[in-house]
């Protein structure tokens, strides 16, 4: 998993047609999205990451099941009691597929940059947040500061890892992996302005309805799972009560939980060696 040191953000990459500041985003079109997986092939292959393994998990047909150190695109699979024509199923209950394509963010008010101690994770000439793996030291707080649970520490070498959003890709005019081997467009990646928005005013939002795929002039009728955290990610015709999962805090809660319990063992284990010592004090 070796991908290039970028650039400190000192100035912010032009686009070469317009002259105009270039962040780039991920639009995700889950209604278009077919759950062919092929952008998590894609995702592994241009970065030289590990299959999730192929054993069945059981969950559903999605067996990749989250995002992780070496898993950077994931494309879940939820189950709903909708009728939606094209997945008629003949089984007398109504049922269909929602398909949602998940990744890094790369929020603007990243949790993981901001609290990250070494500085491991910069920001990007392309408002992407990209972490340093040779600066990296393990300790796993932007593990715990990401609200979307994406970074993860790696099980081998124990340093965080994430999408990059293709850096390299990026730097030589190159569409990110994951969107070029989509099959039906259903991941876009493309400036803010092709978004609808300014080259440096804040990202549109589903919910204003400034947002729109790239290349159109409508405006999505949707809710972002969080317009005011995150650059458009995962916001087309997504059913506002399935956004729940997708919502900050989820993730972020249960390693909190985790943080909390560990404490707890540890403040345990602390009194158990004083109450030791004291016993030892006690017998002579």
């Amino acid at each position: 998993m070796s991908n290039p040191t970028p650039t400190l953000r000192t100035t912010t990459a032009n686009d070469p047609v317009t002259g105009d500041p270039r962040r780039v985003g991920f639009f995700t079109d889950t209604s278009v999205c077919i759950g062919c997986k092929a952008c998590e092939v894609a995702c592994k292959q241009w970065n030289q990451l590990p299959d999730d393994g192929f054993s069945l998990t059981a969950k559903s047909f999605d067996n990749t099941i989250d995002l992780d150190a070496t898993t950077w695109r994931h494309v879940g699979f939820i189950e709903r009691d909708e009728p939606v024509s094209g997945q008629e199923t003949n089984l007398g209950d109504p049922f269909s597929w929602l398909f949602i394509p998940d990744s890094c963010k790369h929020c603007t008010d990243a949790g993981c940059l901001d609290n990250c101690p070494t500085g491991a994770l910069v920001r990007t000439e392309y408002d992407t947040v990209y972490v340093q793996p040779d600066i990296c030291n393990g300790c796993g707080t932007c593990v715990v500061s990401c609200p979307f649970g994406v970074i993860d520490r790696h099980p081998t070498d124990g340093r965080a890892w994430k999408c990059t959003m293709c850096y390299d890709r990026l730097r030589d005019d190159e569409t990110p992996a994951c969107a070029q081997a989509c099959p039906t467009e259903a991941i876009a990646s493309a400036s803010s302005t092709s978004f609808g928005g300014g080259p440096t005013s804040a990202w549109p939002s589903c919910t204003t309805g400034a947002l729109r795929r790239p290349g159109s002039t409508e405006p999505t009728m949707t809710t972002c799972p969080a317009p005011a955290v995150c650059t458009p990610s995962t916001c087309c015709s997504t059913p506002r009560r399935l956004l729940a999962a997708h919502q900050p805090g989820g993730a972020a809660a249960d390693r909190q939980r985790g943080w909390r319990a560990m404490a707890g063992a540890l403040g345990a284990m602390a009194a158990g060696v004083a109450v030791a010592a004291l016993s030892g004090r006690r017998g002579r």
